[in-house]
């Protein structure tokens, strides 16, 4: 490495100790380097170290402090200077929502813009048949309050379902199933139309599990044929918006979306 590169040396402690700091895995996150959940893993697998000492869940940093991850020198005031951005991305049918794919597979990165610093974070994951709206942006905090369980933001997908589907499964379905990892149901189902043996639903749910509405409909039997995100949270996917193409918030609904996960 270039000794210009290098940071200026530090006999400092991690700040955790001190009141003005906050927590590694909240700046980390806001400065874009990675959802709270990935550093909070990078922490456990001892990949960043805080002043020369291997981070701990629970440290608190400041600015001054010299953080390295996996060996490479993070400069936090730089960070800290980008402005928050989200992405609407219309995700279409077999595209996978990671940064690089072992099978070769298109991923959902390469068709966003590229970033100077920190890289993009998707708000949760669509499956790789899934299609609609996919919540993109820097700011890893921000990714973190909007899948927080706690948030409670509701989805709404569109889903087309092969074969007749009786009145008691959708009472079923409103009423909750246990599933292999515990209680789910739908908030509301509304027809919403179809031809023949297919018909389509509208469906609100308030969490994010691994392929939670597909694995609703099947605890009843029943197969999805189609399955579209049209809604996460107050964010809809614009009508007009092609696949593989996004929108970004402009600074007004940027403020409403921060507003309404109160950061």
């Amino acid at each position: 490495m270039n000794k210009k590169n290098l940071p200026p040396p530090s006999t400092n402690k991690p700040s955790k100790d001190e009141p003005s700091g906050e927590r590694i895995q909240k700046i980390l996150a806001h400065a874009g380097l990675g959802s709270r959940r990935e550093i909070e893993a990078w922490i456990r697998k001892g990949k960043i170290r805080v002043n020369g000492m291997t981070a701990q869940l629970g440290d608190r940093i400041c600015k001054r402090d010299k953080i390295h991850i996996n060996g490479r020198w993070i400069d936090l005031s730089r960070y800290s200077e980008q402005p928050t951005r989200v992405l609407l991305y219309h995700k279409p049918a077999g595209e996978v929502v990671s940064r690089r794919d072992p099978e070769g597979r298109p991923v959902i990165f390469t068709q966003l813009p590229r970033l100077q610093r920190g890289r993009w974070i998707s708000v949760g994951r669509l499956d790789i048949n899934t299609i609609g709206l996919l919540l993109v942006t820097n700011n890893g905090e921000l990714a973190n309050k909007l899948m927080h369980p706690g948030t409670h933001l509701e989805r709404k997908y569109a889903v087309r379902i092969f074969g007749k589907v009786e009145q008691s499964v959708i009472d079923q379905l409103l009423k909750g199933v246990e599933l292999d990892d515990g209680f789910a149901k739908f908030n509301s189902i509304q027809a919403a139309g179809g031809e023949g043996i297919n018909t389509w639903f509208h469906v609100t749910i308030s969490e994010g599990r691994n392929r939670i509405v597909r694995r609703l409909w099947e605890s009843q039997k029943m197969t999805v044929s189609r399955l579209i995100r049209i809604r996460y949270g107050s964010l809809s996917l614009p009508e007009k918006l092609k696949a593989r193409t996004f929108y970004e918030l402009d600074a007004k609904e940027l403020k409403l979306l921060m507003n309404s996960v109160e950061l």
